[in-house]
């Protein structure tokens, strides 16, 4: 029961996100239900695209307006799956429907070739229907040029970030999220709470936030492309499953890693009432409430762009974010990670796990 409640949570989460999401940004996990048709139509316009799964269209509309058919050019669009021609579908144009139908028969011909056999291809027009065969033929050939000299296939690991700050990134997030099961060291976590806040925050800026969640929301996720967040996210979302309860906010997030290196340098801290904390508790679930009743029903989901972690951004974060960030900073060397305990809108989020 009490894995079911957390996966019920979770999915709750996720619809508050979906729901923010499409206020916010029209779309939801990618699909744009606001500009789906000009979108597809600009799809259209593109001489070569390629879709989520890697398959590669290549449209001949720019490429072949000189090879028309009886009554005009005859736009294909080729699509190239491994390295293969996998279908081709026709586009709008102005034959006669009767002549193009028998004609479309062309369009399979050079299915499961490779771009080199395809090309080389001898086929023969469709009789009865000679100029629209001519027009599918000819669009294959400009189609089938442009490919083999732009159309590369891409790697899947392409999308992955191989500078030398991703890597470090990646290397600092994977020791916080696989050392502390196994091993529990003060030493050791001195050096993961610095390695989280000068590599995770200060030079990647990489952590979690609603005003992420909001974009994963809206956009999809590129796993490989998005690799340090969604080892983030694993963490957040499905260690609690697993009985590893805020192990996000403990051993990964940098501004709780900072306010915990800030504590350190004090070990005489302000005293406070149980009174106290449970109104600072409260205040935390009150404002986590308010919070979520905003971002669903889109009054002020902006309020998402403002969370203290975007101050490890300095450059270019808004000087309130700043000065309130660097004020908890001063604070947690008096209290124990005081915007994590009693404050933080993410944190709030995966205590209820």
């Amino acid at each position: 029961m009490k894995k079911l409640q957390q996966i019920l949570i979770i999915l709750t989460a996720f619809a508050v996100m979906a729901v923010a999401a499409y206020n916010r940004n029209g779309k939801v996990w990618g699909h744009d239900f606001n500009t789906a048709d000009t979108a597809t139509k600009a799809a259209a316009a593109d001489t070569m695209r390629t879709l989520a799964d890697g398959t590669i269209v290549v449209n001949t509309t720019g490429l072949a307006k000189d090879v028309s058919g009886f009554g005009g050019p005859v736009p294909l669009e080729i699509y190239i799956r491994n390295g293969k021609v996998s279908k081709v579908v026709a586009l709008k144009n102005s034959e006669t429907p009767d002549f193009f139908s028998h004609a479309s028969s062309l369009l399979t011909r050079w299915n499961g070739k490779s771009i080199d056999e395809a090309a080389k291809m001898k086929v023969d027009g469709v009789s009865g229907a000679t100029f629209s065969s001519r027009g599918i033929i000819g669009n294959m050939q400009r189609g089938l040029q442009y490919a083999a000299k732009n159309a590369k296939e891409p790697s899947p690991f392409d999308a992955m970030d191989h500078s030398a700050k991703g890597i470090a990134a990646l290397i600092v997030v994977l020791l916080a999220a696989i050392v502390p099961l196994f091993y529990r060291n003060r030493r050791w976590r001195t050096v993961q709470l610095v390695l989280n806040v000068g590599i995770l925050g200060l030079w990647c800026g990489t952590f979690l936030s609603w005003a992420t969640f909001l974009n994963f929301a809206a956009n999809g996720i590129d796993v490989l492309a998005a690799l340090v967040p969604v080892v983030m996210l694993i963490t957040a979302f499905v260690y609690p499953l697993f009985g590893k309860r805020q192990f996000y906010c403990t051993h990964v997030c940098p501004f709780g890693s900072l306010q915990e290196l800030a504590g350190r340098t004090n070990s005489r801290k302000w005293k406070m009432s149980p009174t106290l904390i449970r109104r600072l508790n409260f205040f935390r679930e009150l404002l986590f409430a308010v919070l979520m009743v905003l971002m669903a029903t889109g009054v002020f989901a902006e309020w998402a762009d403002y969370e203290l972690f975007t101050a490890f951004a300095f450059q270019s974060a808004s000087i309130v974010v700043i000065v309130l960030a660097v004020v908890f900073v001063v604070l947690s060397v008096f209290v124990p990670r005081p915007y994590c305990r009693f404050v933080c809108p993410t944190g709030s989020l995966f205590k209820l796990f």
